[in-house]
């Protein structure tokens, strides 16, 4: 791999030790050797054989999304429409619809045929300039098909240009075989999925959702503890709905983030605070859902609490797999800054997945994983959404043009 110089860029280094907002450096080179950058310096510092001039084009760590259902069959927009002609969920449930069609559908598609699926869709995130992303398991709810979601998001990884963080969600819903039995299925996770799945090395956290539509807060804990003792790091969908406790309980055994947290309070902010679990925002379904009840960022913002953000992608209650629009969200519906935005899917999403060392910031020493824009400012990248602003992006110094530009 030669060594290349990017010559001439607008850095935003999402670096906190740059004094300015993101880390902001004009008319700066990045040399990149042997998929590492090696050296940042003013422009003309600096040389290489191989030198691509950018003119002030803006440079951006890849962005990262830290919570994603990418990996499932079939489609509910027909479900979406019944309800916007004022069919109730509870019917359209009744009748066999809600996520239990997304399981249905998941286990009915081929590994390839899923597979085909999943690709399509990380597509759109690679367009956007996504470098890493999360995705999770969930739709499967048996040995065979959890698996079978979790080795699609290994070999997304392994054939495309993009890192991927797996995650099991077993304890995402209760299966249909197992209706009004949810502690006898968590037992299943606990004892046969979850050890299984983990010994074949197929994820690198268990989640859970701990809501009064899902699992309680004892059931999350005693899976908690399971994960706990057999080493498995956690994080948990939380304070979505209601207030239960759960993004405390996260915090309580080291969580990496709690999810959604649209009705936690200030003692939950607190617990999290102390153990360093990230909040993880998900403008998607708020919107989507029409909620009302926003997270509380005031007393993250106090408590110092680092706030990631993701785009939820998923068949039921955000269907939207674009990072851009869920930062762009963000700011209009929660109140982030853009600052804050870009801190949400750069250094605050790499720790929300426990990958700080490799991704969420431009420094020496790290690998080179970054995006090429269009722009010479990172407001742009949310504001004017539609704008294809993404020139390229570089994974391990490898660089590749957007697709529409192939």
């Amino acid at each position: 791999m030669p060594i290349t110089l990017w010559r001439n860029a607008t850095l935003a280094t999402m670096d906190a030790h740059i004094d300015g907002a993101y880390g902001l450096l004009h008319r700066h080179d990045v040399l990149v050797n042997q998929g590492y950058i090696t050296d940042i310096q003013p422009t003309g510092r600096l040389s290489a054989d191989t030198v691509i001039e950018l003119n002030e084009s803006l440079i951006t760590p890849s962005l990262i999304d830290s919570h994603t259902h990418l990996a499932f069959g079939g489609s509910r927009a027909g479900e979406w429409e019944r309800r916007q002609n004022g069919e109730s969920y509870q019917a359209i449930s009744a009748a066999g619809g809600g996520i239990n069609a997304t399981v249905r559908a998941t286990r009915n598609s081929s590994a390839a045929d899923l597979y085909a699926l999943s690709e399509k869709r990380l597509q759109n995130y690679m367009d956007e300039g996504v470098g890493l992303i999360e995705i999770k398991s969930g739709y499967g709810l048996n040995l065979e098909d959890e698996r079978k979601c979790l080795q699609i998001a290994t070999e997304l990884s392994e054939k495309h240009h993009i890192a991927v963080s797996r995650t099991l969600l077993s304890a995402h819903a209760i299966p249909p075989e197992y209706k009004g039995r949810a502690d006898d299925y968590l037992q299943v996770v606990i004892d046969d999925i979850m050890p299984t799945l983990w010994q074949e090395g197929l994820f690198e956290c268990v989640d859970v959702f701990c809501e009064n539509v899902g699992f309680t807060l004892a059931q999350t804990e005693k899976l908690f503890q399971a994960a706990s003792a057999l080493g498995i790091p956690i994080k948990g969908h939380t304070e979505q709905l209601s207030l239960l406790g759960g993004s405390a309980l996260v915090a309580k055994y080291q969580g990496w983030s709690a999810d959604h947290v649209e009705y936690l309070d200030e003692a939950g902010v607190v617990a999290m605070a102390q153990h360093g679990t990230v909040a993880n925002l998900l403008p998607g379904a708020f919107y989507f859902l029409r909620e009302t009840q926003k997270p509380p960022i005031e007393l993250f913002r106090q408590h110092g609490v680092p706030m990631a953000v993701a785009s939820d992608f998923n068949p039921g209650t955000s269907p939207f797999a674009s990072l851009r629009l869920a930062m762009n969200m963000a700011c209009v519906q929660f109140g982030l800054t853009p600052l804050e935005a870009w801190q949400g899917v750069t250094v605050h999403a790499a720790r929300a997945l426990r990958r700080e060392h490799d991704f969420g910031a431009l420094k020496i020493g790290k690998p080179a994983h970054f995006n090429v824009w269009d722009t010479d400012s990172p407001v742009d990248i949310l504001y004017e959404l539609g704008r294809p602003f993404l020139k390229q992006r570089v994974i391990h110094g490898e660089h590749q043009l957007r697709r529409t530009q192939d």
